[in-house]
């Protein structure tokens, strides 16, 4: 970025937010413009942006605005993005301050893009922890971690790439129960235009290994396909997610077809704008869903 800087609108436009929330974000949390142009109007230099993205990001990831800013104002932001410098560029360390050795060794492994290693520690902790304790403590911190790495450093989204992809390999191959339990299918979703899937998969292969049978959509369901998915199978349940705040559009929940008996609608991530319908309910965490899947099953969930 050359020159005086960015406006405001322009810096708006790039983030996808409102000039206002700009302005309240440089009021309330000193996260503003840093330089002037000639007639004294405030402009975002380069640096500015970076840690307007990083705090946009959080916030979409679910961060409270102010802590948000805090992290936000407290990464070095590099005045023009860097060039790859060979295979060690930028370091290998993600930022895992409570992780296991297992996650460590996790995410040294995908940083060094090293697939073997990586499908054999994420086959490994599934197999040992149980798809629940193994997501939650091993494969989510190590997928956060390289999206904070890359938030703050412009880093690593191939790694993130390549983790995500080999991570669902791993789901896809435990997401048939060997009995299931439920005669009526379990229906999960992305929102429209929800293009985050991994947690569909990770929700799949935990309900497989509790008998639990679902049938996984993917991503980016447009509202009349979930619709027309929901008539065609008649579901017990469908459960939606909503990773960026955009796909959070909670109209698309209350247009669902009710069904007979009534359909169960669960909700899941941090893209979702509250209040939410009133028949719908929301679940924080992976632990959670599959509980309220059973729960609407009328099954009791395997100690």
């Amino acid at each position: 970025m050359e020159g005086p800087g960015l406006s405001v609108g322009a810096v708006a436009r790039r983030l996808g937010v409102s000039a206002s929330t700009l302005r309240t974000w440089d009021r309330r949390y000193g996260i503003g413009p840093s330089r002037r142009s000639e007639g004294s109007h405030r402009r975002y230099s380069a640096e500015d942006v970076t840690r307007l993205e990083v705090m946009n990001r959080l916030i979409l990831e679910g961060a409270p605005p102010g802590e948000a800013a805090r992290v936000a104002l407290g990464v070095p932001a590099p005045a023009a993005p860097r060039k790859p410098r060979g295979h060690g560029a930028g370091g290998r360390r993600v930022p895992l301050p409570d992780g296991s050795a297992r996650t460590r060794g996790l995410a040294r492994a995908a940083m060094a893009m090293n697939g073997p290693a990586v499908l054999a520690t994420v086959r490994e902790a599934l197999a040992e922890d149980g798809v629940v304790a193994a997501w939650q403590g091993v494969l989510a911190p190590v997928l956060r971690g390289i999206g904070e790495r890359y938030a703050a450093t412009g880093e690593a989204v191939e790694v993130e790439h390549f983790l995500s992809a080999l991570t669902l390999a791993c789901l896809a191959e435990r997401a048939e129960p060997v009995d299931a339990a439920n005669v009526r299918p379990v229906l999960l979703a992305c929102a429209p235009e929800e293009q985050h899937s991994l947690p569909l998969y990770a929700l799949a292969a935990a309900l497989a290994e509790t008998g639990v049978a679902a049938r996984n959509l993917g991503m980016r369901v447009p509202e009349k396909a979930l619709g027309d998915a929901i008539e065609r199978t008649g579901p017990s349940v469908v459960f939606v997610w909503s990773q960026m705040r955009f796909t959070g559009d909670t109209g698309v929940l209350e247009r669902l077809p009710v069904g007979r008996p009534p359909l169960r609608v669960l909700v899941g991530g941090p893209g979702w704008r509250l209040p939410l319908p009133e028949r719908v309910r929301y679940v924080g965490t992976l632990g959670e869903a599959v509980e309220a899947v059973h729960e609407s099953l009328g099954l009791v969930q395997p100690a």
